[in-house]
């Protein structure tokens, strides 16, 4: 930058064009007058010009820093040469920054008369202050970065009579400008929303279209080449792109599971519709309904994308609707996103989060999309069964700024959710399905042939999905459309109704094909022929939930490679489509539906679910811990089958299924779930094996066991007395089977605190156990251990301490001294130390079982976290609280990771962190 000084002969000089150690100097900001008014770089390189009326704000400028102690100063009409288009542009990129870093801003506002030694701050005189309000400075767009931009900024009247400075006149001046006086204060751009920004310069106007968002470069910190000629609206998206591209945290929230339909074609009509009711005010809540296959997806999807790219500071959000639980998943995965606070404690109501937070004005605009809201009973029935739970259509958030679209292929759905905005989406127009089919076809010239193409089109009723699928086999195979129709001619003409209730539309005629299935039999007959592990998978897919079916499920095939093969002929057919983030497949409903109702026809589909069964069951793992993330994904697919009617539901495989199932629900604290899955099996077993089947009597067992973890004690009570006295009656009273049932009915017995009734039937367990197994059998020891525990609980603490040290001794010698069974032992000596208040010898026994565990299990062990939580409360008795919160916070990160947010051990966890932390701040 040049600086200006005047000399010793009181001329204007000009510096060098400075780079680096550029001096303190005062800047002018001023309003330009016409032009040949204004005191200009070609002026002051002539020696000309001092008689021109712009001069005279030069001289005050240089007059006014030399008053302030400063020897330089800068004026944009004569430091800059503008012939030189490098320097013009480097000049407005740098504009912001020199007036920034300005020790002293003098504002001329040549249309405000004051009277002498008049201030506004001080004595206000009305005739002043308006002229001041109305000032022509406060209308035009650059000077806008020039009060923004210095920390300090002195307005002068026509007289150059100081006015005051923007600290004394921010109140006038946030009334004038509408911003924020705290942008006055100390501007800082992060603060402040793209559309913040563009709000401040709406009402102010420049020479050039372009210079209004030129003028902003400074105030978003971007740097953008000029391009004089390309208008306002151009620039402005240029300007756009750069903020993106330089501040992406500055974007609003983009929550939507697919990429953009590159083939997406024609349907403008219907995405200007939609846009118009949702976007324009007109309505906050649109539908759009269709037969399944229409496009309704694709027609929402491509209006996300255009949203964004139109409305660049508006929010948009896809959710799934297709069933309760994926509902429920994806508003925590949005809570989450929006980051709103509370989202993942196990008593927040998500949905009611996730309405206030959309329903505030701080949101900024959003678009909430619902995929696939076809089930009105999932939105108009009680989400809970206890008083005060609302409906799912009460959850959807209000806002005059956001706006919710539907998808659904139930026109009743759209019309409770929508009302009477319910846009109508049919098949395709003849040009826009040719259009659509070329953009699918490797040889798009085979379209030429408009005659038979029309007719092609005509047979596939002009459904885009059909359409693609279509094309995809003839891309596959090479082959012209007369071949596919002739493959089509060759099917038999049978009506599906809508595959299922769920599509029923008593609107359609009944002799109307359903596209999918008609190019669906002809597309899988070929598959069965080229590709035969890829029709098993469909088979195999169409019989589990249609979404988010992991591969590892999947059949193994002859080899790797045939596995990808078919997985991509699927894909090729769009019958199937992965998930970016895990590989994951989604199976399109309708190809779902079709599948089924081909082997249904076929009766293949009891065959088809038999063998599901046998590999669910195959690779379903047991409930241990490492596999928690593996059976959480195949639990969806299980409960499909389970509730299946097409297979034997006493069928030994079944049978084994539905029991990984209940007890791997039973782990992750889902008691209700495993509840109903052990009361099915018990049934069935009671009917297939009898009452008193061990099988069955292990089933009434882990049956009590869910009571127990639910609390309903009575219920657990009743069926292990019932179990017990099976047992006596069947193997006898000292059966070890009959003693285990004892064992467990003691330990319901001492959760309750009916110390005397659990001691009792503890002694005679042990007693018999010691006479049948020995005294030093690991079961023996287990019991002689909770009967230590019993004691403790009565506050007998000689009686409990001896012998639970006595159970350690045994289990160090017999087992080892890192056994997990020894450090169970250690671990409850630990409880009746702390039940003693020996905080001591408790924190001492605790610290060594959490290091053998962190050696043996692992630092995330559910067990090695149970541990921590023990030391925890250890700490908090001794007053040590700061540590045991800390540890305590670890416990619940560790236990989220883990066991989930949701689980019973968590909870209590969350629940004692949050009462300390309550303790600590009072």
């Amino acid at each position: 930058m040049r600086l200006l000084e005047i000399d010793g002969n009181n001329k204007l000089s000009l510096t060098k064009d400075l780079a680096s150690n550029i001096p303190a100097y005062a800047i002018l900001s001023h309003t330009w007058g016409d032009d040949g008014q204004e005191f200009t770089f070609e002026d002051l390189a002539k020696g000309t010009g001092e008689l021109k009326p712009g001069y005279r704000k030069i001289r005050f400028c240089g007059d006014q820093a030399a008053r302030d102690g400063l020897r330089y100063f800068w004026v944009d009409t004569c430091c800059i040469d503008k012939s030189d288009a490098a320097e013009l542009q480097s000049a407005i990129n740098s504009m912001f920054l020199w007036y920034k870093n300005a020790a002293r801003c003098y504002v001329y506002l040549p249309d405000v008369l004051l009277s002498e030694d008049d201030m506004l701050q001080n004595s206000p005189d009305l005739s002043a202050e308006t002229a001041f309000r109305s000032s022509r400075w406060f209308t035009r767009g650059w000077t806008l970065q020039e009060l923004v931009a210095p920390s300090s900024v002195e307005f002068f009247s026509t007289g150059y009579q100081r006015i005051g400075d923007k600290k004394s006149l921010e109140r006038l001046i946030h009334e004038v400008t509408g911003i924020p006086v705290e942008v006055f204060r100390g501007y800082e751009s992060a603060r402040y929303s793209v559309e913040d920004k563009l709000s401040w310069v709406t009402k102010r106007q420049t020479k050039h279209e372009e210079d209004m968002v030129y003028s902003l470069l400074g105030i978003f910190g971007v740097f953008l080449p000029l391009n004089y000629g390309e208008g306002r609206h151009n620039a402005l998206r240029r300007l756009r792109d750069e903020v993106e591209r330089c501040f992406p945290s500055e974007r609003p929230v983009w929550i939507v599971p697919f990429e953009r339909n590159s083939r997406f074609t024609g349907r403008q009509v219907q995405l200007t519709e939609v846009e118009e009711k949702l976007l324009s005010g007109k309505s906050t809540r649109t539908a759009i309904v269709g037969l399944g296959g229409v496009g309704k997806t694709q027609l929402a999807l491509e209006l996300a994308y255009q949203v964004r790219d139109k409305y660049r500071n508006c929010s948009v959000i896809w959710i799934p609707a297709t069933n309760t639980e994926s509902l429920h998943q994806a508003y925590l995965d949005v809570a989450r996103q929006l980051g709103i606070p509370g989202c993942e404690e196990i008593q927040a109501d998500v949905k009611r989060l996730v309405k206030d937070h959309l329903g505030k004005e701080s949101a900024g605009q959003w678009l909430l999309v619902f995929d696939n809201a076809d089930d009105l009973s999932m939105w108009t029935s009680q989400v809970g069964s206890e008083p005060g739970f609302e409906r799912l259509i009460d959850y959807l958030p209000k806002s005059k700024r956001g706006c919710v679209l539907f998808t659904s292929r139930d026109r009743k759905t759209a019309v409770r959710l929508a009302q009477q905005n319910v846009i109508q989406l049919t098949e395709m127009g003849e040009e826009i399905a040719m259009q659509l089919l070329q953009k699918c076809l490797i040889d798009p010239d085979l379209v030429e042939n408009r005659s038979t193409t029309k007719t092609l089109l005509r047979e596939l009723t002009y459904l885009p999905l059909a359409i693609v699928q279509a094309a995809a086999y003839i891309n596959e195979n090479g082959i012209a459309f007369a071949d596919y129709l002739l493959l089509l001619a060759d099917q038999e003409e049978e009506v599906i109704e809508l595959l299922s209730e769920e599509f029923e539309d008593h609107g359609r005629y009944r002799n109307v094909k359903n596209p999918v299935a008609t190019t669906w039999l002809i597309s899988f007959q070929q598959i069965r022929h080229r590709d035969p592990l890829a029709a098993d998978y469909l088979s195999f897919m169409c019989c589990i939930d249609p979404k988010d079916i992991p591969q590892s499920l999947l059949p193994p095939g002859p080899s790797r490679k045939k596995e990808i093969d078919a997985i991509g002929t699927l894909s090729a057919y769009s019958f199937i489509s992965r998930r970016p983030a895990d590989q994951a497949l989604d199976l399109h409903r309708l190809v779902h539906l079709a599948t089924r109702n081909w082997l249904r026809r076929e009766d293949l589909l009891a065959q088809s679910m038999e063998s599901v069964v046998v590999r669910l069951e195959e690779v379903f793992p047991d409930d241990d811990h490492n596999n928690r993330s593996l059976w959480r994904a195949y639990l969806p697919h299980a409960r499909c089958v389970l509730e299946s009617k097409l297979v034997d539901q006493g069928w030994q495989s079944r049978m084994s299924l539905l029991w990984k199932y209940a007890t791997c629900l039973d782990e992750d604290g889902r008691w209700d779930e495993a509840e109903a899955a052990y009361i099915e099996g018990l049934e069935i077993e009671k009917r297939e094996l009898g009452a008193d089947h061990p099988d069955t009597l292990t089933s009434i067992n882990n049956l009590a066991l869910t009571f127990r973890n639910q609390g309903r004690w009575e219920k657990a009570e009743e069926l292990q007395l019932q179990v017990i006295e099976t047992c006596k009656t069947k193997l006898g009273a000292d059966h070890l089977d009959t003693l285990t049932n004892m064992a467990n009915l003691a330990i319901t017995f001492r959760e309750q605190g009916r110390w005397e009734e659990a001691e009792e039937l503890q002694l005679e367990v042990m007693e018999t156990r010691k006479t049948k197994l020995g005294p030093d059998h690991p079961d023996t020891l287990t019991n002689m251990n909770n009967l230590a525990l019993t004691f403790g609980n009565q506050g007998r603490w000689e009686e409990a301490e001896k012998l639970a040290l006595q159970v350690i001794e045994t289990r160090k010698t017999k087992l080892g001294a890192d056994h997990l069974d020894t450090l169970t032992s250690i671990n409850n000596l630990a409880s009746i130390f702390w039940d003693q208040g020996r905080w001591e010898k408790a924190e001492e026994l605790q610290l060594q079982v959490i290091e053998a565990r962190k050696t043996k299990l692992g630092a995330n062990h559910p067990s090695t976290v149970t541990s921590m939580a023990n030391l925890a409360f250890t700490w908090k008795s001794q007053g040590r609280v700061d540590d045991a919160i800390n540890l305590m916070e670890e416990c619940v990160t560790l236990r989220t990771q883990t066991i989930g947010i949701n689980h019973a051990k968590t909870v209590a966890c969350q629940t004692a962190l949050l009462e300390w932390q309550a303790e600590r701040s009072r």
